[in-house]
């Protein structure tokens, strides 16, 4: 939820990132990018390789692709939901339209 966050998702989209690229393409320091980076691993949104003295870290999509199948279920349900709203609403000024002629 937190701007940053998504930001560095969006970024991961594109491929791997050492930490310290981050924080500069995010503007924020690199103990910041860490605290950001360490809750969307804790998430499983993330994943980090250690190479040296690099961490990088790349997205981890499955998670993501589960929460966008339940938002594009939501959604469904919602489109129906307000689709039967619009014909009642329709139907209704249809019928207040026929009495007052």
């Amino acid at each position: 939820a937190e701007p940053p966050r998504r930001a560095i998702l969006m970024l991961l989209w594109a491929g791997e990132w050492p930490v310290s690229e981050l924080s500069l393409a995010l503007g924020i320091s690199q103990p910041g990018a860490s605290k950001h980076l360490r809750a969307l691993r804790e998430a499983g949104l993330v994943e980090a390789t250690r190479s040296g003295r690099e961490t990088r870290y790349a997205l981890t999509p499955e998670p993501l692709a589960a929460a966008v199948g339940w938002i594009e279920g939501v959604g469904a349900v919602w489109d129906e939901r307000l689709g039967a709203l619009k014909r009642l609403l329709e139907s209704r000024e249809a019928g207040n339209t026929r009495s007052t002629d």
